[in-house]
């Protein structure tokens, strides 16, 4: 693949110096940074607005668990959506602009432009969700002292399994749908197709479709196997990142 390395110092300088390096990284921080203390705080929160209609219901106190859902949870949903929606675009954006043209006219492999972009962002979002990890579990250490991180790592480590498949998914559908906005309108749909699927015992134990409910049960203190759905997802994020740089070099630009 020529051009593989010049293609991944690309893709590194654009999110460096676009937006991309402010929105997922952003997000993260917000979340680690306020989860924990929301998880802490609800119930005293519910009882000072809503403590007349609450009546004799007692609440819960909360625990570290609370802190671990709270961050699962703001991942599956706010993340990875915004997620489908960034790389709805990731190869059809450039070939708008033209700047795919411009790169490709040098003597320079097709498949390295698709492979090196869903690398990369792959990478990306696992170091963002890295550090976002270790800040939740230092504030959550700070609001419940001596919790412990093997359920928040657990659960993140199969939640990202999740979006690294979503990124393949999206490479493709960057590369088969001219507008981003119709590749992030699939990408949901698939989303939604995934979690009605993991319903069926079979594919949820053993495909990706497992992932879209699993790192919520784990980050609750259940124990979940999770082996064969991240295997099956990485596997398929695989041939999604290679189906899409088969059709992208064969594909006008």
């Amino acid at each position: 693949m020529r051009g593989f390395a010049a293609f991944v110092r690309k893709e590194i300088t654009e999110i460096v110096r676009t937006w991309r390096i402010l929105v997922l990284p952003g997000m993260a921080l917000l979340f680690a940074l306020t989860g924990p203390a929301l998880a802490k705080y609800t119930p005293e929160i519910l009882r000072a607005v809503a403590g007349d209609q609450l009546g004799n219901l007692k609440l819960l106190p909360p625990t570290y668990l609370d802190a671990y859902g709270q961050w699962i949870k703001n991942l599956s949903q706010i993340v990875l959506f915004a997620l489908v929606i960034i790389y709805g675009g990731l190869v059809s954006s450039e070939r708008k602009s033209g700047t795919a043209i411009l790169v490709l006219t040098k003597p320079v492999s097709r498949s390295a432009f698709v492979i090196a972009k869903a690398v990369v962002h792959m990478a990306f979002v696992a170091l963002t969700i890295a550090v976002g990890t270790a800040l939740t579990w230092g504030m959550t250490a700070a609001m419940f002292p001596s919790a412990p991180g093997s359920a928040l790592w657990k659960s993140t480590g199969a939640w990202l399994a999740f979006a690294v498949l979503f990124v393949g998914i999206m490479a493709l559908l960057s590369v088969l749908v001219p507008s981003q906005a119709g590749a992030a309108g699939i990408g949901l749909g698939v989303y939604v197709v995934l979690g009605l699927a993991s319903l069926w015992k079979p594919l949820g134990t053993y495909s990706p479709a497992g992932l879209s409910g699993a790192p919520a049960s784990i980050a609750a203190g259940h124990d979940v196997a999770v082996l064969w759905p991240i295997l099956s997802a990485i596997a398929l994020a695989a041939v999604c990142v290679g189906a899409a740089a088969a059709l992208f070099r064969r594909g006008e630009l």
